[in-house]
C-alpha cells in the first residue's frame, strides 16, 4: 500500500529542490514525482517556485484530468494556478470551452484600453513593413489564425515563450510552425519619411530559423518596402537591412564586409553632414551604423510608442493552418 506523503515532508522535499548538493535535489525530485498526480493538490500552492513547477511540468499529460478537474471544482485558490499549469502543459487546447471563452474575453475587455504600448528593444529583431499592407504582409508570410491580442501578450508569445512548433502534416511529414505578432500601426513622426504608419513583425524563431533578410524581401515585394532590424548585445552586433520591391537597396552588418552594402540613403547625409566633432565624424563616415537609429530614421523605433501615434491593436498568427495559437504552450499574460 502506498501511505500519503505528510505535508511536512513535501515541505522539506521542496526546500530540498534548492539545495546546493546535487544528489540532495535529485532525491527530493524522485520523491515528489513518486507522488504523481495524488501530489498535484500538494505542490500547485508551491509553484511560483520554478524548481516545484519543473516537477509538475514532467508529470505531463498525466496531469491534465486532475487540473481540470481542480479548474471546475476547486479548491478555489488553486484554480488560477491549475489554469497556467494547464497552458504550460498543453496550451490553450488543453482548457475547457468555458476558460477559452474566459481568456478571450478578458483580451477584449483590454484591448482599448491598452495605449501606450511599449515595445522591448531589446527583444532581439523585427521586421517592418508599411501599415496599409496588412493583408499584402499576411499573404505574404502565408499567415494563418490571426486573433487580436494585446501587445504584451504578443511579444512575450513570440520572444520568450513558446514561438515554434514541430508537427506531423496530413501527408505524414515532420515540420514546423511558427508563433508570429503583428503590432499596432505606428505612425511615424518623421515628417520627411514618405511611409506615415508602419507595422511591425516579432517573431525570433520565424526570423532566425526562415532568414530574416530573405522574409524582408518577401514582404517588399508584397508591400512594396520593408526592414530588418537585429540588435544583439551578446555579441557586440547589429543589423539593419531594407528592401524595396523584392530587393535589397542599403545594409549595415557589424561583422559584414564591407560594413555597408548599397547607396547610402538620404537620413544618413544628414548625420554626416550634422557631425559636431571628428569622432562622430568618423563614426558616420560610410553611413549610420545604429540599428535603432536607422529603425528611427526609416520607420519606427521600438520603445515606449506615443499614445496619439499608436492606432488599433496587434494580431497573434502561426504559419501553418494545420497548427492554430491555441497548440503552443506556455501561460502568457494578456
Amino acid at each position: 500500500m502506498l501511505w500519503p506523503m505528510p505535508e511536512t515532508t513535501i515541505d522539506t522535499a521542496v526546500r530540498d529542490l534548492s539545495d546546493r548538493d546535487r544528489a540532495v535535489r535529485e532525491a527530493a525530485e524522485r520523491r515528489l514525482l513518486a507522488l504523481g498526480v495524488r501530489g498535484i493538490e500538494r505542490l500547485l500552492p508551491h509553484l511560483p517556485d520554478r524548481s516545484v513547477k519543473g516537477v509538475l511540468m514532467r508529470l505531463g499529460d498525466e496531469a491534465l484530468p486532475r487540473l481540470r478537474e481542480i479548474r471546475r471544482q476547486g479548491p478555489g485558490r488553486l484554480r488560477g494556478r491549475a489554469l497556467e499549469l494547464l497552458v504550460d502543459l498543453a496550451g490553450a487546447d488543453a482548457l475547457d470551452e468555458a476558460d477559452q471563452a474566459a481568456v478571450e474575453r478578458l483580451i477584449q475587455v483590454k484591448l482599448p484600453h491598452e495605449h501606450p504600448v511599449k515595445l522591448p528593444w531589446e527583444a532581439g529583431r523585427w521586421l517592418a513593413f508599411p501599415a496599409e499592407r496588412m493583408d499584402d504582409a499576411v499573404a505574404a508570410l502565408g499567415l494563418h489564425d490571426l486573433r487580436p491580442v494585446t501587445t504584451v501578450l504578443g511579444v512575450e508569445a513570440t520572444t520568450r515563450a513558446e514561438d515554434c512548433l514541430e508537427f506531423q502534416d496530413a501527408r505524414g511529414e515532420k515540420r514546423t510552425a511558427y508563433r508570429v505578432f503583428i503590432t499596432p500601426e505606428f505612425e511615424s513622426w518623421l515628417s520627411e519619411v514618405p511611409i506615415r504608419s508602419w507595422r511591425m513583425v516579432w517573431g525570433n524563431s520565424l526570423i532566425d530559423q526562415l532568414d530574416g533578410f530573405r522574409l524582408a524581401d518577401v514582404l517588399s515585394e508584397r508591400c512594396g518596402e520593408a526592414h530588418l532590424y537585429i540588435l544583439d548585445p551578446y555579441n557586440s552586433a547589429e543589423n539593419w537591412y531594407v528592401s524595396r520591391d523584392g530587393r535589397g537597396v542599403r545594409s549595415f552588418g557589424t561583422y559584414d564586409y564591407p560594413h555597408f552594402a548599397g547607396e547610402p540613403l538620404p537620413f544618413e547625409a544628414w548625420y554626416q553632414e550634422t557631425a559636431f566633432d571628428e569622432e562622430e565624424a568618423a563614426k558616420y563616415a560610410e553611413g549610420v551604423p545604429d540599428a535603432l537609429t536607422a529603425a528611427d530614421n526609416l520607420s519606427v523605433e521600438p520603445g515606449l510608442m506615443r499614445d496619439d501615434l499608436t492606432h488599433g491593436h496587434g494580431w497573434l498568427a502561426t504559419t501553418e493552418a494545420e497548427v492554430p495559437n491555441s497548440r503552443f504552450r506556455g501561460a502568457l499574460p494578456v
